[in-house]
């Protein structure tokens, strides 16, 4: 799941993706395997090139696992990052990430953006004069106004990801004329660069029926420097033409055709000229692939997304007791489960150990050692809360009940099952029970967000703001509205913290308070980050700006192929 947000993004039934790996040359690393993993920010490997020489034209066909039904990327069921990739090349993205982790300002949807006070906070958005929508109107602060507005948790009839920023605004006000936007904050968010984008237009963020079904399987409105040609629900297919109309630097590609295409399909598509490019991530089998195939290269950077497995803790369910969670946590070995994935890929394999900050990033510390992998302890809990074994091979059993989870997985997804089969195993071995349920994609994302499951496993992506980027997984759950914390777990003292944290202008005190959280988010065991990326992907060696992005965003504009 795209990328600079306010809040995280999902990225279904994913496990091929997984964190931070170093630069590796062309063609992969020595001995079949890539680069150590843990080099840090500042690397991407795009295969750089200057614009004069990339060609005018070509069309760069991009595989994915699904078409996303909904491209609101606000609204609750449209926080996916296919979709995101998608809609970062056709609406405005304020602000851009940088390979080094950092952030700065797009300069073709703003001229400037500035804090103008600090107490109170105002910042000052400049929109480039030229800024227009495909039905010709012009970008202004009613936008703005329109989008805080509809993300602020004001009017439930809204069905949004996340608030985080938005609910501290006062105001969004007009300020020398309608191209100047004064954003007026009630409390200080310090990461207010994440705020507004994707920015939405005014059209399609007033009513609430507009935005909650305007975007489904449909892209209305566009301002970027492609736009909609087509989605092909039949053919399981988007594409994206260069806009005509895009008043910046030309996109260089015609065209971007997103394809619906099957895992075990991707090499013999690259190899066969299909597509141009496809994440390695945690198959053996396509990074092989990947180097003997001619004419490609295997890129290699730090990355944001990472796999996890969601606990279930909402009141009523089988994980709802933290002390089981804890329980059931140490029964999983991580790093086993990372050396039998990704261990002839990397060669120094090592586990996530933090949520909030990706792994290499500056802010990163591993705080997972209350819930480190120690199976006498975990056996010795589970007796403790009463689950007995009632012989050696045994699920455990309590009051007459068996301690049996609900397992949700991938069924197209064969790195997904074999994480989840692993886990299986594992927690066996201390007698607590799994029952697999193998889904379609679109059927696990309604269980995702609809909590119908025990333990579940996908990809989060954090973006260049990770500590508000955060904070709507840890909302506390109002009925059905539950932002992002699709485990329903909840613990006053980490909102406390990201309350704190937010209005922390100093980055460093800033992730000092991210790090406290990320500690009681193991203690909580809100969800199980495993191993982080290999950030690897196999890219058609004429493809240029384009490849492994790392902690950057994609650049859609010079992307394209070489002459």
């Amino acid at each position: 799941m795209s990328e600079l947000l306010s809040r995280r993004h999902l990225l279904q039934g994913s496990a091929l993706l997984a964190g931070a790996a170093l630069l590796a040359a062309c063609g992969g690393g020595s001995g079949g395997q890539l680069q150590n993993p843990g080099a840090g920010a500042g690397h991407n490997d795009i295969n750089p090139k200057p614009r004069d020489q990339i060609r005018d034209g070509g069309n760069l066909r991009w595989p994915i696992d699904y078409v996303p039904s909904n491209f609101n990327n606000n609204q609750f069921d449209g926080a996916d990052i296919i979709g995101l990739n998608m809609l970062s090349a056709v609406l405005p993205s304020l602000f851009t990430g940088t390979a080094d982790g950092g952030i700065g300002v797009n300069p073709d949807f703003l001229t400037s953006a500035v804090l103008t006070s600090s107490a109170p906070q105002i910042v000052t958005f400049a929109i480039n004069p030229k800024a227009t929508w495909s039905d010709g109107s012009p970008i202004t602060w009613r936008d703005f106004e329109a989008q805080w507005k509809a993300l602020n948790g004001t009017n439930p009839a809204f069905q949004i990801a996340s608030k985080t920023g938005y609910e501290d605004i006062a105001s969004v006000a007009r300020g020398t004329d309608d191209r100047q936007v004064v954003v007026t904050f009630a409390r200080i968010f310090a990461e207010w660069q994440g705020l507004f984008s994707p920015l939405y237009p005014i059209s399609t963020n007033t009513d609430p029926g507009m935005f909650n079904s305007g975007w489904i399987n449909k892209i209305p409105i566009t301002a970027g420097p492609f736009a909609l040609g087509s989605i092909d629900l039949t053919g399981k297919t988007v594409t994206l033409r260069r806009d005509p109309k895009w008043w910046g630097t030309p996109a260089k590609l015609d065209q971007i055709i997103f394809r619906v295409y099957e895992r075990n399909a991707l090499a013999d598509g690259l190899a066969n000229n299909e597509i141009d490019f496809y994440q390695i991530g945690s198959s053996v089998d396509l990074l092989r692939r990947a180097q003997s195939v001619p004419g490609a290269s295997v890129r290699e950077s730090p990355e944001r997304p990472y796999n996890h497995i969601t606990f279930n803790g909402a009141p009523g369910a089988v994980l709802a007791d933290v002390r089981l969670r804890q329980a059931v946590a140490k029964g999983i070995d991580r790093l086993a489960l990372a050396r039998r994935l990704i261990g002839q890929i990397v060669p120094k394999v090592t586990t996530l150990d933090n949520h909030i900050y990706p792994y290499g990033s500056m802010y990163y510390r591993p705080n997972a050692g209350v819930v480190a992998f120690d199976q006498a302890a975990a056996n010795r809990e589970l007796d403790a809360l009463g689950w007995v074994r009632p012989s050696p091979n045994a699920v455990r059993v309590k009051d007459g009940k068996p301690l049996q989870l609900r397992q949700v997985g991938d069924a197209s997804n064969p790195i997904g099952d074999l994480i989840d089969r692993t886990v299986a195993d594992q927690l066996g071995q201390i007698g607590v029970g799994t029952n697999p349920s193998r889904l379609d994609l679109r059927q696990k994302n309604d269980a995702i967000k609809s909590g119908d499951f025990d333990l579940i496993g996908f990809v989060w992506q954090t973006t260049a703001s990770p500590f508000s980027a955060s904070q709507s997984l840890y909302a506390q759950p109002r009925g059905n509205d539950v932002q992002q914390n699709y485990g329903r777990i909840y613990d006053p003292r980490i909102s406390a913290l990201f309350d704190q944290g937010i209005r922390e202008l100093d980055d460093a005190k800033r992730a000092d308070l991210g790090n406290q959280i990320d500690q009681l988010i193991w203690q909580e065991v809100h969800h199980l980050p495993l191993y982080p990326s290999t950030g690897a992907y196999a890219v058609r060696s004429t493809l240029a700006n384009f490849g492994a992005p790392g902690f950057a965003d994609i650049d859609y504009i010079n992307a394209g192929f070489v002459k």
